[in-house]
């Protein structure tokens, strides 16, 4: 019974320390999953091995380390590049469309699906 309280919390020290140790490196590998590299078609930069990535990469590490946010580096981004590189936009006038046409398609759908039961019954 005691090695199992003691294996319990070996392995919860050992889960802590593996999370501290890459939260850095987790929020570098966030934001390149959510940059598009404009090289490969379709592939995240954390994906792709262009030049371009690679560069990308190097630049969204010294932004980390120059204490910058993941917002600030989105923003950064977003103005060398434009909106295309982000898989996931921001709300702004340019992607309500984008946004809104998921809820759309739901409440439409919904409606059709709808109809066709109060028919179908009476």
């Amino acid at each position: 019974m005691k090695f199992l309280k003691y294996l319990t919390v070996l392995i919860l020290i050992s889960n802590f320390n593996f999370l501290n140790a890459n939260s850095e490196d987790n929020l570098e590998n966030r934001i390149t999953k959510n940059l598009r590299c404009l090289i490969c078609q379709g592939q995240s930069v954390y994906d792709s091995d262009s030049e371009f990535a690679n560069s990308l990469k190097i630049i969204v590490n010294r932004k980390l380390e120059e204490g910058l946010t993941e917002k600030a580096i989105y923003n950064f981004l977003e103005k060398e590049y434009g909106q295309w590189i982000l898989y996931d936009p921001g709300f702004s006038k340019n992607t309500y469309f984008l946004w809104l046409l998921p809820i759309l398609l739901f409440v439409i759908g919904g409606a059709i699906i709808f109809k066709l039961f109060i028919f179908r019954k009476n």
